[in-house]
């Protein structure tokens, strides 16, 4: 099964701040939901793991990113991800993000998209769950994002000087759930 995400957000950050956290894949990973970087190969390659939490069960996926491109002259990151978990669940994730300069000197843009593709029992829950639950990750990653890139020093190259590093936190598929639910009532109470 397929998912097509594109989405844009605004940025209380400046296009500087906000490309120097989205060039450090380590970082830019403590930002999503359970994500983790546990090894650098080379420059492009990383394994991972991405932990979520459904009550007391703990679900841990473990893949491989690959950066095929990462452009600061017009601050672009492509990239690739793969991973499967012990239950027989892949999935695959092309991503493409471009920031852009905001309607201020401190604000910026983020342009993504991604094409997910999911098997086995990932793949049972459909689109319909799927797509609320990734809006819902989206939109923890966007806040994560705004507050992590605010702190991050921009050196006068554009490269980093990060602030500490921060622990990844488990996803909590309860939490994603009722807001899934909220956003779903919400929508139907609009018609």
């Amino acid at each position: 099964m397929e998912v097509k995400i594109d989405k844009r957000f605004d940025l209380p950050v400046s296009i500087d701040q906000a490309w120097a956290l989205l060039q450090d894949v380590r970082a830019t990973a403590t930002c999503m939901p359970g994500a983790e970087i546990t090894e650098q190969l080379d420059n492009t390659h990383f394994n991972g793991k991405v932990h979520s939490r459904i009550g007391p069960a703990v679900m841990t996926f473990a893949g491989q990113i690959e950066v095929l491109e990462l452009d600061g002259h017009s601050h672009t990151l492509v990239m690739l991800g793969k991973g499967g978990d012990t239950s027989g669940s892949f999935a695959t994730m092309n991503l493409r993000a471009k920031l852009h300069p905001g309607e201020s000197s401190q604000a910026s843009i983020l342009d993504g998209s991604a094409t997910i593709t999911v098997s086995g029992r990932l793949a049972q829950f459909g689109s319909r769950l799927l797509l609320p639950v990734a809006e819902a990750m989206l939109k923890t990653f966007i806040s994560n994002f705004s507050s992590k890139a605010s702190s991050f020093a921009v050196v006068q190259d554009t490269s980093i000087a990060s602030s500490a590093s921060v622990a990844p936190s488990d996803l909590n598929i309860l939490d994603v759930f009722f807001q899934v639910i909220s956003q779903w009532l919400s929508r139907l109470w609009r018609k």
